[in-house]
């Protein structure tokens, strides 16, 4: 089914969302930088007593610095490997507390083993491959640079990664600048939906809406039943079987600001 434009979104429907839960990369952000107006409107949602869970591909080590940071109530990272987020001690304070999601390989060495054969498989294949700046940040996952530092791949060099990994019997999904490869049977709605089933009091599934940019964004725009995708997501369209229910008029974080005005107007916010 083709999206609709988000501005025919349905007013009445929108006042029923009590979350969100967003991509990072070219959803939230814009040519790799974190605007004032994305940045303030994540504060806009949390001030207006939303729910708020990024839900990305990015590492760890960066997750870490999101959940102590952000006004987001927790972050789901590396594709759905786990969750962190703040919880309130006994003793006074907040500490990061990780979920890990069932499926992902709890053995390190195991993990780091796997990763470091299929990462010489792929040298073997793409001499020039760049692994992302971020890789020594990482747990789960390798991701594999294609347009964010290095220079751009051509398409059929990324379908060509994609093949190559998976038939090693990884995982792989392409965002906006990555394809992240892992081992281990988790995505991002497996991450997502066992934070929600370790939390109490959270919306329930069609209480949420979550937007996104890229393919490694359809598992969530096929299990929410109110998805929203930016309009830089016409570059992957073609690439999607299941594609989000409305489109932005707006690329990237100018997209998630358009996404943030509507949804808040609507529930008069």
């Amino acid at each position: 089914m083709k999206p609709q434009d988000w501005k025919l979104a349905d007013s009445k429907l929108l006042q029923s969302i009590r979350g969100v839960c967003l991509d990072i990369d070219d959803t939230l952000t814009s040519h790799g930088k974190l605007k004032p107006e994305a940045y303030a409107a994540l504060w806009r949602l949390k001030d207006a007593g939303l729910r708020v869970v990024p839900i990305t591909g990015r590492p760890a080590g960066w997750c870490d610095h999101f959940a102590r940071f952000w006004p987001i109530d927790a972050v789901v990272g590396e594709n759905g490997a786990f969750t962190f987020l703040m919880t309130r001690q006994e003793a006074g304070g907040l500490r990061r507390t990780r979920i890990d999601t069932p499926g992902a390989i709890p053995d390190a060495g195991l993990r780091q083993e796997k990763l470091a054969a299929l990462a010489t498989k792929i040298r073997a294949r793409f001499p020039h491959v760049h692994f992302a700046s971020d890789q020594g940040y990482r747990e789960h996952d390798l991701a594999i640079d294609f347009c964010e530092d290095a220079p751009p791949w051509p398409r059929a060099d990324i379908d060509a990664l994609v093949q190559l990994c998976e038939s090693t019997g990884a995982h792989a999904k392409i965002s906006s600048i990555h394809v992240n490869t892992w081992f281990g049977e988790f995505d991002k709605v497996k991450g997502f939906s066992h934070y929600l089933g370790t939390q109490p009091g959270l919306p329930a599934r069609e209480e949420w809406l979550f937007i996104g940019d890229s393919p490694n964004d359809e598992p969530m725009f096929r299990h929410f039943p109110h998805s929203v995708g930016v309009a830089n997501l016409k570059n992957f369209i073609d690439r999607i079987t299941h594609p989000p229910r409305w489109l932005t008029q707006a690329e990237s974080g100018a997209g998630f600001v358009e996404m943030t005005d509507a949804l808040l107007q609507a529930q008069g916010k």
